[in-house]
């Protein structure tokens, strides 16, 4: 029984092929390594390197191999930069939803029926709630956040097409930290990378945005270790293999919201370092509060994002002082 986890050189998709690993399943990768890293993926894990956008290689990913067929595929591979994507629509649109109609149609031919997306937060926009549920209305903002949500719906419309295909998709919000010392984030865009190396340089790390409507009036935003995360696709998967039904799909959230001023300095004491954050003003469009409630993820799946903050920055420290000294 193997599983194809299509961007599996990733950050997310590399603890993601562990996980699944973990609980005894085989696993083969697709990724173009273009943000991917080859050394993410284990030895003994087949890489197959392309796009999840050429009929062909997707084909060649899905075709049976020495580990027998494949029997799902945990779908990650995606241009995921909400902020460059306003910029890149066309690209991001090619990567994300024509690189989620090809999969489909590799999918189907090869007859495989089972299928964990990577969705993400950025569907529902800027929510006018205080806790997003599932239930909350999806209004996203950027062609990223739009692409993930087109790629949901592609996905509904095979299942219903052809009543074949098993489903779910896991709604990130804000993935951090590192469950094995040799992954890292590198993303130039999220907060975390962003701070630590601005502390592995000795600068300041910079904090945009302190006038929000918020406790410290910095943003508030619900922060998951991306080991929990990478657990709850395996939980995914290992439900579809037993034939439950899933929901259309989940929040991957905490409940509990920390602000960036919080989060700043948790990084900076992981690190030992006494660095003092600069402030700017904040980016245009950034909500004041995006927290999700993750108890639908919690009653299907058994999902609880168990790991502390203090774990979160300590883990995320770690991996990037392995990274920056290698």
């Amino acid at each position: 029984m193997t599983w194809l986890v299509t961007g599996g050189a990733g950050y997310i998709g590399a603890h993601v092929v562990r996980a699944l690993t973990a609980t005894g399943m085989r696993v083969r990768v697709l990724d173009d390594l273009s943000s991917g890293h080859q050394e993410f993926v284990p030895p003994d894990v087949p890489l197959v390197q392309g796009s999840v956008t050429d009929p062909a290689t997707t084909a060649e990913a899905l075709a049976p191999g020495g580990a027998g067929p494949v029997v799902g595929v945990v779908h990650l591979a995606a241009f995921k930069y909400a902020g460059v994507s306003v910029e890149r629509p066309l690209h991001t649109w090619e990567q994300n939803v024509v690189g989620t109609m090809r999969l489909l149609e590799a999918m189907t031919a090869a007859g495989v029926d089972r299928l964990v997306f990577s969705s993400s937060a950025a569907v529902y926009g800027t929510p006018d709630v205080d806790l997003v549920t599932e239930d909350t209305p999806t209004r996203p903002e950027s062609p990223y956040g739009e692409s993930k949500l087109a790629g949901e719906w592609l996905i509904r419309d095979v299942a219903r097409a052809g009543g074949q295909l098993r489903h779910t998709s896991l709604r990130y919000f804000n993935v951090v930290g590192s469950a094995h010392a040799e992954l890292y984030d590198a993303s130039p865009h999220n907060l975390f990378p962003l701070v630590l190396k601005a502390i592995g340089e000795r600068r300041r790390p910079r904090i945009l945005g302190t006038d929000h409507p918020t406790p410290d009036g910095t943003a508030v935003r619900d922060y998951v270790h991306v080991g929990d995360v990478a657990r709850a696709h395996a939980a995914a998967a290992a439900a579809l293999v037993a034939g439950r039904d899933l929901a259309p799909a989940y929040n991957l959230g905490s409940g509990t919201g920390l602000s960036v001023r919080e989060v700043v300095a948790v990084l900076l004491g992981a690190a030992g370092s006494d660095l003092v954050p600069e402030e700017g003003p904040r980016r245009p469009g950034d909500p004041a509060r995006i927290v999700a409630s993750g108890e639908a993820a919690a009653r299907d799946l058994g999902w609880d994002p168990a790991t502390p903050v203090t774990e979160m920055a300590a883990s995320a420290w770690r991996a990037w002082q392995q990274a920056t000294t290698r």
